[in-house]
């Protein structure tokens, strides 16, 4: 398998890793346990930049790279797994939005609230990127000039 083809996988991995992440902390936010010792003083923004940084901003990069490489001459796999990552995403996130309203208000932030918006946001250009890649290209022949 070419390079392009391995940052796609690896996109569409780390943005379903960045779903999985969102998603456990939202639920672990909807049913705060009553014995938790740090109950009040929790907050989530430390952890959503942390989630981002790990797994969301490596995604977008791998995408973009995988993007550029392939784009002069299209790639169906590549443009699948592009728009596979940013379903996954968006889906993700969806589920985020949906868990947001049985949070207690103590816990929501302006991150936690913003975050899922911002992430749907994001998916859509992934897709349309994927999508743009479906565009096959016959490479120009090779001039004979001898």
């Amino acid at each position: 398998m070419a390079l392009e083809k391995w940052l796609g996988l690896a996109s569409l991995a780390l943005f379903a890793m960045f779903s999985g992440l969102m998603i456990s902390v939202y639920g672990f936010l909807t049913d705060v346990p009553e014995d938790f010792d740090y109950a009040l003083s929790f907050e989530a923004d430390p952890k959503l930049l942390q989630f981002i940084s790990i797994s969301a901003a490596p995604a977008g990069v791998m995408g973009a790279i995988a993007f550029i490489m392939s784009k002069y001459y299209g790639s169906r796999p590549v443009g699948m797994l592009l728009i596979g990552g940013g379903a996954v995403m968006l889906a993700g996130m969806y589920v985020c939005h949906v868990m947001l309203e049985r949070i207690d208000e103590v816990y929501v932030t302006d991150a936690l609230a913003l975050s899922p918006y911002v992430f749907m946001g994001l998916s859509a250009p992934v897709m349309a990127f994927g999508a743009r890649l479906f565009k096959s290209r016959k490479r120009r022949p090779k001039k004979e000039f001898f």
